[in-house]
């Protein structure tokens, strides 16, 4: 399973759902997206260690970005960024979903909803 970053987040702040939907997901993987994402939320050099740890202990499978990757990902822009609101990250993580034929699991339903092919499990934190 790929899990989108709100997920991640959630389960960094303690959330026992989000935490038990990682560790009950046989394969854990996240889009090298949502890993620069993280990054680039945190506020402090001991946060960014501390994401780096959460996704090394894990066990999380980065995936990188590939050209198909990047060739879908731009289909799902052209197709569904002004109709539905697709943003590039988000078009990035579906990709990344399809293309390595994982499920994506979020809280975001409305980010990917469009997304045909996309294989989705929706994640509530309460």
């Amino acid at each position: 399973m790929i899990f989108d970053m709100d997920i991640l987040i959630w389960a960094q702040r303690g959330n026992e759902k989000a935490i038990n939907w990682i560790n009950d997901a046989a394969d854990r993987a996240i889009s090298i997206m949502t890993y620069m994402e993280l990054l680039q939320g945190a506020r402090s050099q001991k946060e960014c260690q501390h994401i780096k740890t959460f996704i090394s202990e894990g066990n999380f499978i980065v995936f990188p970005l590939t050209e198909n990757i990047g060739h879908r990902a731009l289909i799902y822009i052209e197709e569904y960024a002004m109709s539905f609101g697709v943003r590039a990250s988000d078009a990035i993580v579906a990709a990344t979903a399809v293309e390595n034929h994982f499920v994506l699991a979020s809280g975001n339903v409305k980010h990917y909803k469009p997304i045909r092919e996309l294989k989705f499990k929706y994640f509530r934190s309460g």
